[in-house]
């Protein structure tokens, strides 16, 4: 290939779908990934023989609905699924201590009956809030952040959000500016009564963030987890037939069909600048690959503290970046099993509705801020919060028949050990916690283990370029989110460095299997690309 208009750095979901896009309008693109495989961490790998899981990023509902049209994702063998039901907690060991959530509002109301008549009466009014809030939500997702203190199309690009922040009425905009700067916990008990009820909405504002949901802006990270939408319906999780790397491979098939070229284990050394403008990278390799724009799909801090010379950056932007916040306290197993958990609450090994939507344990609210605290004192929690997800139960072809594959999230874990500790040494404890943890509330899931794959806050960082563990390429703060993502100034997916773009979940709208990122750089650089 001669050399590229625009070079991507990156084949995880967003750099696909940039370069697809880029593609289509007549440009030449050209992809460089560390690894041997595409997709990023929305890839499905086999971690024990005869199993395969979605090893990284394991569910989907923010894939933007116009990404999915726009690259013809279903016609390039995509398939998803809709779970059961939203997400089951389990409370206790005794027979009905559980809390279910479902789709249908009138189910769901009765649930929380049997543990408050109050926020059974609450509900409704709290479900038609929270999507109004999503709704706004949903609207900006697709769009380019104004950049404070920038020209007319910024002045345009504020004039336009401010349009819609107008359109609802006094109470919606204090729920507005509540969500983005209160902790999750407030937020709730302005609804809410019981902490099992408060935890359970709890639970988003904390997934992927070190954070206790008593700390400020948990309630946006709450909001970031139910603006999605799958196949047309608001709210709704579900499952991508062949795991997560069903979606890139699906992007990958359509990035190829328009021209891209994929360039797999060529790790990029570092990004190459001449009098302000970039001109290309160095790959590990030494091999030099030239091009008139590169767009980096990689974290904002890893780009410009380990890739791009510091000289050859403003030092207040570059001093910004490397104190850009990055940490998600996660570590992630697969687990390859014998047979499905028996729940002491809701006992039996056939498949439920209970087994096909996320489990999460974390029965109260405290619980979530208690294993918080462990964390920051111990360097991981003794009573872990977990999600686990059984995607066997939707999808055949990740397990031998009448086996399971399990993805279990679990928080927290610190990205850095106290007293020097490594999590080459600790991996295997930690994660004994974690089996020991669900085997209180499901007795038979310890001895049903075939065989476990342990990823890290250092395994995530190594394996996937995910910053200090994070899964959202940078905190879902006040601080480092729309026209403030990743650096006032630089919200337009432009960065200081002429010719160079951010394509990743370090732009707005920020992390997720989302595509929006993607799609919105490719904008703007074709935007440059036609000016210059």
């Amino acid at each position: 290939m001669s050399e590229p208009d625009v070079l991507i750095i990156g084949a995880g979901h967003n750099g696909l779908v940039c370069a697809s896009y880029l593609a289509e309008a007549g440009l030449k693109v050209r992809m460089v990934e560390r690894r041997s495989v595409v997709g990023g961490a929305a890839v499905t790998e086999e971690f024990h023989p005869g199993f395969k899981n979605s090893v990284a990023s394991y569910a989907v509902s923010l894939l933007n609905p116009k990404v999915i049209a726009d690259l013809d994702l279903y016609a390039n063998g995509l398939a998803l699924v809709e779970r059961s039901m939203p997400n089951f907690w389990p409370l206790g060991t005794a027979p009905g201590a559980y809390l279910k959530f479902t789709y249908d509002r009138a189910e769901m109301q009765a649930e929380f009956a049997r543990h408050s008549q109050r926020d059974a009466d609450a509900l409704p009014a709290y479900a038609d809030a929270i999507e109004r809030a999503a709704a706004v939500l949903r609207g900006l997702v697709l769009e380019t952040p104004p950049n404070l203190g920038g020209g007319l199309r910024d002045i345009w690009r504020t004039i336009k959000t401010g349009a819609r922040l107008r359109r609802l009425n006094d109470a919606d905009r204090q729920m507005l500016l509540d969500l983005f700067t209160k902790p999750a916990a407030e937020f709730l008990g302005r609804w809410f009564e019981h902490p099992a009820i408060i935890g359970a909405f709890a639970f988003d504002g904390i997934v992927g963030s070190y954070a206790s949901p008593y700390t400020p802006g948990t309630a946006y990270v709450l909001l970031h987890h139910v603006f999605g939408e799958l196949n047309g319906k608001p709210g709704y999780w579900g499952h991508a037939i062949g795991g997560m790397g069903a979606i890139t491979q699906a992007m990958r098939r359509i990035a190829e069909k328009r021209g891209v070229v994929i360039d797999t284990d060529a790790p990029v050394k570092r990004v190459l600048a001449e009098d302000g403008r970039v001109v290309g990278v160095e790959l590990e390799n030494g091999n030099i690959v030239r091009a008139r724009m590169v767009a980096a799909n990689v974290n904002p801090k890893l780009l410009f503290t380990k890739l791009v010379d510091g000289d050859a950056q403003p030092p207040a932007f570059h001093a910004h970046m490397e104190n850009y916040a990055c940490a998600s306290g996660v570590l992630r197993m697969n687990v390859a099993l014998s047979e499905l958990p028996d729940f002491s609450c809701l006992p039996g090994k056939d498949a439920g509705d209970h087994h096909r939507s996320g489990i999460i344990f974390g029965p109260d609210v405290d619980y979530l801020d208690r294993a918080y605290m462990d964390a920051c004192r111990e360097g991981w929690s003794r009573a872990p919060v977990i999600e686990m997800q059984i995607p066997s139960t939707m999808d055949d072809t990740l397990a031998p028949s009448g086996k399971h594959v399990a993805s279990l999230f679990c928080q927290y874990f610190a990205p850095e050990l106290p007293g020097g500790r490594s999590w080459d040494d600790a991996r295997e404890e930690a994660a004994d916690v974690i089996i020991e943890t669900i085997d209180r509330y499901a007795p038979n899931f310890k001895n049903s283990i075939l065989g476990r794959q342990i990823l890290s806050p250092l395994d995530l960082e190594r394996v996937f370029g995910l910053t200090g563990g994070d899964i959202f390429h940078g905190r879902l703060s006040l601080d480092q989110m729309f026209s403030a993502r990743p650096a006032l100034g630089y919200a337009d997916y432009r960065t200081p460095i002429k010719g160079l773009y951010l394509c990743g979940a370090g732009a707005h709208p920020g992390g997720g299997v989302t595509g929006a990122p993607g799609h919105n750089a490719a904008r703007e650089i074709l935007r440059d690309f036609r000016r210059r």
